[in-house]
């Protein structure tokens, strides 16, 4: 296990629209190194950019034609080197996206598999010989002079790529272990030892559980590839890791992978803190989950202070996750992603302040999308390349309240996406110069967190007070205490050791082994 994963503080950067250097109105590389000491000053010292690499962009990225290439409309190979450089430089770790499962249909691997003629990539992806064969999975007929059809991972352009199935049936079906399969993750692995060899510092797996098909319910074949994937970076890069979109620590870690991420999936109980709301029909003709779309009188998010929630319903997912993975790897808390709707459709900057403080006292890595530090809205706003309700927490990032918010160079409407046009919109420039803001409040949340072992990943993580119908949350971090109260209701606990509070928000009080915490309020003693 890398050693400096237990001080990690990652974020997240959608590279088309973080930094404008060349005026084209997309983010580049070069713009990702102009802030990078911005990054660093919030207390950010890892990096996960989505993907970069060379595509045709029906699914932003998601869908790769060369998974050795960067996309030319964010720069180079050496451009994206140089970050890795300068990155370095600052302290600052750099995980790249690995699109494990499909690639786009214009990738050199799939124009050979569709000939008709047999080739080293025949078996590449999933094909069957008979339209009818292929029932209970997606596939494209009729598109290809090879004389069968192949399967899809979700979008029309991204055919799946053969990692064999658990449970072969049917004479089109390879196993998980057959000859093809096994020179699929082998390429894929070359693809990862390319950019590691080159400074990269290790990947974020796009849907990493859905690799071998029709797999056990516990994802057991899926799981074997990982942990052949995991032995490589053992013994070769030891100081690379993997985190896992997967939201199944129990499977993910336990399968090899250093991380894995909470999703805002309904199962894991990470939507109680943050999204536990219902989306209604939008009436603006976007995308259809706007700030006004949500019924905010059943929203029940844990971190809403009009909630009056508690934070049970997490635990109750968490808890066995973490007690069986604590000493074999990290689960990654994340503010959002870019494809989650923005926490500040719904919670206020109060509300977000308390939510992240917990966000970065709890055990594990966590994960903060751009923006989020600032607050940046979710808007809503008609879908591009294949966003759909994602997009309009995709838009370009808020520097200051200059042309395009200090983003881009480019007229207003050649930017990658629209931009928020609040008065008050937020933008770094302006919470810079309030030392009450969003931002320099995770400033000092994050200063905390890399200030005292007992916050960093894998210091001791123990529940002290957690009940149904009280908002109040007490846990201890190695030998220190961490309370929160998000609701707008007064609270108090008895048995805590410590004599000092380290870090306050809202009013706290510490008397003997009593706290006492007013309406919206959090606190650290030691």
């Amino acid at each position: 296990m890398p050693e400096w994963l237990k001080d990690a503080a990652f974020y997240e950067i959608y590279p088309q629209s973080y930094n404008d250097t060349n005026g084209d109105g997309i983010g580049d590389f070069d713009g990702i190194t102009e802030k990078l000491d911005y990054i660093k000053s919030v207390g950010f010292n890892a990096l996960w950019i989505n993907p970069c690499y060379d595509s045709p962009f029906m699914d932003a990225g998601y869908d790769v034609r060369d998974y050795k290439k960067a996309a030319p409309r964010y720069g180079t190979n050496n451009d994206l080197f140089r970050l890795f450089g300068e990155a370095h430089k600052r302290g600052i770790k750099v995980f790249l996206d690995l699109v494990p499962g499909h690639t786009s249909d214009k990738h050199k691997w799939f124009l050979e598999s569709k000939k008709q003629e047999r080739n080293e990539y025949s078996d590449r992806y999933i094909w069957a010989d008979h339209a009818f064969f292929m029932k209970g999975h997606p596939y494209i007929a009729g598109m290809s002079e090879r004389d069968g059809i192949y399967m899809l991972n979700f979008f029309a352009s991204q055919p799946a790529l053969n990692y064999g199935f658990a449970h072969p049936n049917e004479p089109w079906q390879m196993s998980y272990d057959s000859e093809a399969a096994i020179a699929t993750r082998e390429a894929m692995k070359d693809v990862m030892r390319f950019w590691m060899d080159r400074g990269c510092d290790g990947f974020r797996v796009d849907m990493a559980d859905s690799l071998v098909k029709d797999d056990d319910p516990d994802k057991k074949y899926t799981g074997l590839l990982w942990q052949n994937v995991r032995e490589m970076f053992d013994k070769e890069y030891p100081e690379c890791a993997l985190v896992s979109e997967w939201s199944n620590p129990e499977q993910s870690i336990l399968n090899g992978f250093h991380m894995d991420f909470t999703l805002d999936n309904p199962q894991t109980g990470y939507r109680s803190l943050f999204r536990d709301y219902r989306d209604v029909l939008s009436k603006s003709g976007g995308s259809g989950i706007n700030s006004d779309s949500v019924d905010l009188a059943q929203d029940k998010s844990y971190f809403r202070s009009e909630a009056d929630s508690d934070i049970t319903k997490f635990l109750d997912w968490y808890l066995p996750q973490y007690n069986k993975t604590k000493d074999k790897g990290y689960i990654s808390i994340i503010s959002g992603n870019h494809d989650t709707p923005r926490l500040r459709r719904t919670l206020s900057y109060d509300e977000l302040k308390i939510a992240y403080a917990f966000m970065y006292t709890m055990p594990g890595v966590p994960f903060m999308y751009y923006g989020d530090e600032i607050g940046m809205r979710y808007l809503d706003i008609p879908t591009k390349e294949g966003g759909y309700g994602r997009t309009g927490t995709r838009t370009p990032m808020q520097f200051n309240h200059e042309a395009n918010y200090g983003f881009s160079d480019a007229k207003a409407e050649d930017l990658y996406l629209p931009q928020d046009p609040s008065l008050d919109a937020p933008t770094v420039e302006e919470q810079e110069a309030d030392k009450n803001s969003l931002l320099n409040t995770i400033r000092a949340e994050l200063t905390l967190r890399h200030k005292y072992d007992d916050l960093k990943a894998d210091a001791p993580f123990t529940v002290l007070h957690a009940e149904k119908n009280d908002p109040l949350f007490v846990y201890k971090r190695g030998n220190l205490t961490c309370a929160v109260n998000p609701s707008k209701r007064e609270t108090s606990f008895e048995g805590v050791s410590g004599s000092k509070v380290l870090f306050s928000l809202g009013e706290t009080e510490l008397s003997g082994n009593k706290i006492t915490l007013k309406p919206q309020s959090f606190m650290v003693i030691g």
